[in-house]
């Protein structure tokens, strides 16, 4: 059979547009000679749809959506289609609606597969929404059987994982249907997974040795189209791909960007995209991806970069330079008495190699006529964190005001290591609308700015250099306050991502067992703070958001 993975961008409620994507893909792989050609889960609609999941026109759409992919079927040697969408339950007991792998022929609905086993950890909530299937059944496409299954439900082998987080395993029900099928409906064990996988760190690779000890357990190819694309905080890297039953990748797509991959699970020919092997080369694929997405389905084309010469402003410009293209991209320099002269030439400096325009806003008057009227109230006190903050609020009003009269969106620069201790400012640097390296550590933010230079200076080499400051009172260094990042970020990635205890990580990291308990208090404290932050590009296995859930008011 010729298959054809149609790794597709689709947006969330944008029927019309992801029908037409839908239909060009279809055209494309007809073509090519396809007789199946597979589309993401949820395709009709885009993931994650969230609440807009209990609004039935939304499901209604989504099915008339649906009935339009059938008709794209019908004719002489037209392909079928396996799409993922929304669809109503029919029963009236538990939740009413439910996530469906819809096998489409000869301009109709063939069967129908609905999902089992629904995630409800990390940014997974899939069970406040659907109702899981009590059962499946082998699928047949042009007189072969299939067994279709839906993204997780290929995610439980329990000879792959150390724990099942489900007490059935869906491909391995549909294998023992397969043993039971009459001639000449059995014959080459296919599975074929629709997914919505979302990227983060060391999961193509997790993904691609889980599929194979699957293929090899059952002997079977098993073939996987995944989303690619971004929708709010998740980035989804496609890099759909096909295994053979001994195991072994014989066919994938590319990684963060759309593609069409045809197979003939008869003779498949090893058609491998090269895929980059290094976490912080994928990693800047991922976070360019995710900003381009947020800008354009939400309806933007430009943004804003409050250039401080720091590290972290200059790495969030060149991933917008990359992702909208320079002429989209307009830097902006507030120095204060506290900015050192090289912070201000270093930002000169990166907008000049990066080709983005560039403006310079002085804050000293403003900030003097803030503190000539807050000086009745901070009188007989000393200089302190309240002076400190008035300057980048004053930045990020600047920044909002600039944003509304020119329709541009700000991209606020925090690094995940000042975000997990509350080195940021309310209402000041963490003003905008997307967070891009919200998820990167400050060791991760120095590794992707020398992959930025990879080829020449973007980056200027005293900003990779110097000392990190927030340079809001004279000589202040982020070390004044903060562990070094190389000793800060460890204690971080083991107690955000891991849920370590002091203790754990004070013995396996071999660190003082007070300063451990000191990074971990800021970081309790803190979550108020980011609560209130604009959505985080998800590259890590544990982001700030929708994935990571504690209460701000409790005693820890």
């Amino acid at each position: 059979m010729r298959i054809a993975l149609a790794q597709i961008n689709p947006t969330v409620g944008d029927f019309a547009g992801n029908l037409a994507l839908i239909s060009a893909y279809v055209e494309r792989a007809a073509a090519q000679g396809a007789d199946l050609v597979m589309f993401p889960e949820l395709a009709t609609c885009g993931y994650p749809p969230a609440d807009l999941l209990e609004k039935e026109s939304f499901i209604l759409q989504a099915e008339s959506t649906l009935a339009a992919v059938a008709e794209l079927t019908r004719g002489e040697g037209r392909p079928a289609i396996l799409c993922g969408s929304p669809m109503r339950c029919e029963d009236v007991r538990g939740k009413h609606v439910r996530n469906v792998a819809v096998l489409m022929a000869d301009g109709s609905i063939h069967s129908v597969q609905q999902k089992m086993l629904l995630p409800f950890y990390d940014v997974f909530d899939e069970q406040r929404y659907f109702e899981p299937a009590r059962e499946q059944s082998l699928c047949v496409v042009k007189n072969k059987a299939v067994a279709v299954t839906v993204c997780e439900d290929a995610w439980n082998d329990k000879m792959f994982w150390p724990r099942q987080l489900y007490p059935i395993d869906p491909v391995e029900e549909l294998m023992k249907q397969w043993a039971m099928l009459p001639q000449p409906l059995s014959g080459q064990r296919l599975i074929l997974n629709i997914s919505a996988s979302p990227y983060w760190h060391e999961k193509i690779p997790v993904r691609q040795r889980m599929l194979g000890a699957l293929a090899k357990r059952h002997r079977a190819t098993v073939v996987m189209v995944n989303q690619v694309g971004a929708n709010d905080s998740l980035i989804f890297d496609g890099s759909s791909l096909v295994v053979g039953p001994d195991g072994e990748v014989v066919a994938q797509a590319k990684s963060f960007a759309e593609d069409l991959l045809i197979v003939d699970t008869a003779t498949p020919a090893k058609d491998l995209v090269p895929v980059a092997e290094d976490e912080i080369a994928l990693t800047w694929q991922a976070l360019v991806l995710g900003t381009r997405d947020y800008l354009r389905k939400c309806g933007f084309k430009k943004a804003i970069v409050g250039l401080s010469g720091g590290i972290d402003s200059a790495l969030v410009a060149a991933i917008a330079v990359e992702a909208l293209g320079a002429e989209n991209v307009q830097g902006v320099g507030m120095p204060s008495e506290f900015s050192s002269e090289g912070s201000v030439t270093d930002a000169e400096k990166l907008a000049a190699n990066l080709g983005i325009a560039f403006s310079t806003v002085p804050i000293k008057s403003i900030y003097g006529q803030f503190m000539q009227s807050l000086e009745p109230y901070f009188e007989g006190t000393p200089f302190g964190l309240a002076e400190e903050n008035v300057q980048p609020r004053i930045r990020g009003s600047l920044l909002m005001a600039l944003s509304n009269k020119t329709g541009a969106l700000v991209l606020t620069t925090g690094n995940k290591s000042e975000m997990a201790c509350g080195y940021c400012t309310l209402y000041g640097d963490m003003v905008g609308a997307l967070a891009v390296i919200a998820d990167v550590y400050k060791t991760e933010v120095y590794a992707l700015s020398r992959y930025v230079n990879r080829e020449r200076e973007i980056i200027p080499e005293d900003t990779l250099t110097k000392p990190p400051s927030a340079e809001l009172r004279p000589g202040q260094k982020d070390t004044d306050s903060l562990p070094p990042y190389d000793v800060l970020d460890p204690i971080l990635r083991a107690y955000v991502e891991d849920y370590a205890s002091a203790e754990e990580i004070a013995s396996t990291q071999s660190v003082d067992l007070e300063l451990v308990r000191r990074v971990l208090r800021l970081v309790e404290i803190s979550e108020y703070k980011r609560q209130q932050a604009a959505p985080v590009l998800k590259v890590s296995r544990k982001s700030f958001g929708m994935g990571r859930r504690f209460p701000i008011a409790a005693k820890r």
